[in-house]
């Protein structure tokens, strides 16, 4: 189980320069994963991308890739070739478009800062080896955090499901005992309104028998069981668990709605409202798992 919280960090020297590489995530249905790059190794998000989706399916994912040290000498030059093709072409796009055409000292500013080209910057081919280590320690710092959370997120899923199993086996136990206190309260309400009706009359046995029925659980009680077990076995298993988990939560949930319709017995309403409690207590908690 991993959780979908976790931060990594790594670092290395790449041509004088210092490069960070930082992974964090918090919780997201599916993967949102963001990539902030050096505007000159663009070219290299697709490949950072690909890894991240190695080590995270879920969450929002952003990976900051950061270069620091003297940039003084790429910040005052430009590729002049570069600049005057730009403007031939953007003459040429105006006289297409019958658009007179006249460069202000403004425009040219602007294309010659567009197209300015780093002149010891790491090229994104020289980069990719050094920055492809880099990310890959800090993707794996960031797993080892996830599955550290998950562990202990783990041993409270654990814990909570014992705590919902308790509670389905004293409403399952109590259910039993439904009936035969609804038949000792009938008579009870009969003999006090001064009508003496035998044990075995029909029409006493038909109403028994009808509220029995109204009020048995014993089909929901065995697919909670069930949905349990699979609960148990999902958290055990490797690979994605919170989006799984979601459809057993949610049938858990119709379960315990529907013995709570028909209890009719306040010692089931009351577990049946811990009950629910409980579960959206691991709904909660099992937002944060991949």
């Amino acid at each position: 189980m991993k959780s979908m919280t976790g931060y990594g960090r790594a670092a290395a020297m790449l041509e004088g320069f210092t490069l960070t590489v930082v992974v964090s995530s918090v919780n997201r249905k599916s993967l949102d994963l963001t990539i902030g790059l050096p505007e000159e190794w663009e070219c290299l998000e697709p490949h950072v991308g690909e890894l991240a989706r190695k080590f995270a399916t879920r969450g929002k994912v952003h990976i900051d890739i950061e270069v620091t040290g003297d940039r003084s000498v790429t910040e005052a030059a430009w590729d002049e070739d570069a600049a005057s093709t730009s403007l031939d072409r953007l003459q040429e796009f105006a006289a297409r478009e019958n658009v007179e055409f006249r460069p202000t000292t403004e425009l040219l500013w602007q294309i010659v800062n567009s197209q300015r080209r780093s002149t010891n910057f790491p090229p994104p081919e020289v980069a990719k080896p050094v920055l492809t280590e880099t990310l890959t320690g800090a993707l794996r710092s960031f797993a080892a955090m996830r599955a550290r959370e998950g562990e202990s997120l783990l041993v409270d899923f654990i814990r909570r499901s014992e705590i919902l199993h308790r509670h389905v086996e004293a409403i399952a136990g109590r259910a039993a005992q439904v009936p035969a206190n609804y038949r000792e309260l009938l008579f009870r309400r009969l003999r006090d309104a001064g009508l003496e009706l035998d044990v075995g009359d029909e029409r006493v046995l038909r109403e028994i028998a009808l509220f029995a029925d109204r009020c048995d659980t014993t089909e929901e009680i065995t697919r909670l069981r069930s949905h349990f077990e699979q609960f148990s076995a999902l958290l055990k298993s490797d690979g994605e668990i919170g989006r799984k988990s979601e459809f057993i939560l949610q049938e858990i949930g119709r379960e315990v709605n529907t013995i709570g319709s028909k209890a009719n017995d306040v010692t089931i309403a009351r577990a049946v409202i811990e009950l629910k409690n409980e579960l959206e207590r691991v709904r909660e908690q099992m937002a944060n798992v991949e």
